[in-house]
């Protein structure tokens, strides 16, 4: 798996995004708190120092990147991880529009920014179908996918479960964006979330289990070991 460019351009977006931050901390008095996280109404919910705050991203960037880059030379199933290319490079992309986008919704009190909810649904919302797309492009593996033991243990498993798994991603992805831009009371929009995030966990979970025992019955029928 080629990991070159896409590293170079998550240490140049991660440099950018750490000059950000200093310029922004920078313009604050001593003792300012930022937001870092938001509650399901989209009301800030938890602050910090403001220098801490604008960086977490970054190094938040910095983790997953050497993450991916390390993956693959520890991934024991190494003649199935060029199949998972397309879904690590999606992720990894990702993860390269959203991470700059909460360092400036981190930021956004500093420059007097409204922070609309809608911006974080529909961001998460648009990723989630990103991802749900190339989702089934993937291999049994031990760090990319929906890995239970049914699916890691049995192609055929991992490429069903994947199929449904991306659809239903793709399915809550559009659920989540669409809900910013419907006129909706925001307690709806979080029962919205909340259930288009269960739709796409539990059913490819169970999926794989019901995959699983029904080819270990039909196998049990057919005189298969």
């Amino acid at each position: 798996m080629k990991i070159k460019g896409l590293l170079i351009a998550s240490l140049i977006v991660a440099a950018a995004m750490t000059g950000f931050a200093f310029y922004t901390a920078s313009l604050l008095p001593p003792g300012t708190q930022l937001p870092t996280h938001w509650g399901p109404t989209g009301a800030p919910d938890r602050f910090a120092d403001a220098l801490p705050a604008l960086l977490m991203p970054a190094g938040i960037l910095l983790f997953i990147a050497l993450l991916f880059a390390i993956i693959p030379y520890i991934e024991p199933l190494q003649d199935r991880l060029e199949g998972s290319q397309p879904l690590l490079r999606t992720v990894w992309i990702g993860t390269l529009v959203l991470l700059p986008v909460v360092e400036i919704f981190n930021a956004a009190p500093a420059f007097g920014w409204r922070q609309p909810n809608s911006v974080r649904l529909i961001t998460v919302g648009l990723l989630l179908i990103l991802f749900g797309n190339a989702l089934p492009k993937s291999r049994p593996g031990f760090f990319v996918g929906i890995r239970t033991p049914w699916t890691i243990t049995d192609t055929d498993n991992w490429i069903a479960t994947h199929r449904l798994g991306g659809k239903l991603m793709v399915t809550g992805g559009a659920v989540i964006a669409a809900s910013a831009l419907l006129p909706f009371e925001p307690r709806f929009r979080v029962v919205l979330f909340f259930a288009a995030i269960a739709a796409m966990v539990v059913p490819p979970f169970v999926y794989s289990w019901w995959f699983w025992r029904r080819k270990k019955k039909a196998g049990q029928a057919t005189g298969w070991q």
